[in-house]
């Protein structure tokens, strides 16, 4: 590891436990079109009173995007990272890239982090790299496709939208291809799976496997939030998520401080920032902002 991989671990909320109460990060809701249906997944835009991934209160063009972090990084010097998570998937939107190109070039220093359902990781790894990324989170929830399956409605692919085992079998593969790559050309690595009691609970110690023989940093095991399709089953319980990581730990490090953030979240993990109410009150004052809010 380089040592200015050293030193993004070190600042990065996501991927260091004692990092992620001191420094924040930035979700810039610049990518509303996804490729992919999770069965779990419910995007919404206004929805301020609602944490969870899939939700902002607006979505940001580029110009827009790169303001917001300039307000935001003169009243906290503490933020190290900016991240695209959604509302749907950063890849499937040219947004991303000149939103990711724009702050690379004024703000240098920051880690730029993507969150990608990983459908065309491989095949955008090098603009990512253009861009000045250098952190990338894959959204695992399956090795076989056969599980895919039952996780995933449909895959929009080169065109086309895939349904079944096809859709199944063409994400798992383009998932997988993309964290090695991504491994391969430097990139930290975090895989993200959501825990889905009766789907794909035996498939986490799978998905644990071979992400750390792949050399990928960390996993983030999610409890499921029922809602859509899933919404009739159960949330696992903290003891059953502490178990299931406490089982995943021996094959790759463990992240449990998540919040499953927001698309448009912002400060420290745990004191999400209102980003509406930043940029007004670097403006025209605290007070006054939040009379007008």
């Amino acid at each position: 590891m380089s040592r200015s991989s050293s030193d993004i671990l070190k600042t990065h909320p996501c991927f260091s436990a004692q990092a992620h109460e001191t420094f924040g990060r930035i979700h810039l809701a610049v990518a509303p079109a996804c490729n992919i249906q999770c069965r779990y997944c419910e995007r919404k835009y206004d929805c301020a009173n609602e944490s969870r991934p899939g939700v902002s209160s607006t979505v940001l063009d580029p110009a827009e995007a790169v303001e917001r972090v300039e307000a935001f990084i003169e009243r906290n010097d503490r933020v190290s990272v900016v991240g695209i998570a959604g509302p749907g998937d950063p890849l499937a939107n040219a947004s991303t890239f000149e939103t990711l190109t724009a702050i690379h070039r004024k703000f240098p220093d920051l880690t730029l982090c993507v969150s990608t359902n990983g459908l065309l990781l491989a095949e955008r790894l090098g603009d990512l790299v253009r861009a000045g990324v250098r952190s990338v989170t894959v959204t695992i929830n399956a090795v076989s496709p056969q599980t895919a399956e039952r996780v995933y409605e449909w895959v929009l692919y080169r065109g086309k939208k895939l349904t079944g085992i096809q859709a199944a079998e063409t994400l798992v593969r383009n998932q997988w291809q993309g964290l090695i790559n991504a491994i391969e050309a430097g990139l930290l690595v975090k895989v993200n799976s959501v825990y889905i009691p009766g789907v794909n609970d035996s498939e986490l110690i799978r998905i644990a496997k071979l992400a750390g023989s792949f050399g990928a940093d960390i996993m983030n095991v999610l409890p499921l939030i029922p809602q859509a399709q899933f919404k009739q089953l159960s949330r696992p319980s903290y003891d059953m998520l502490h178990t299931k990581r406490d089982e995943l730990r021996p094959f790759i490090k463990q992240m449990s401080h998540c919040r499953q953030c927001r698309a448009d979240a912002c400060g420290t993990l745990g004191e999400d920032k209102d980003m509406e109410l930043e940029l007004l009150q670097s403006r025209i004052g605290e007070e006054y902002a939040e009379s007008v809010l």
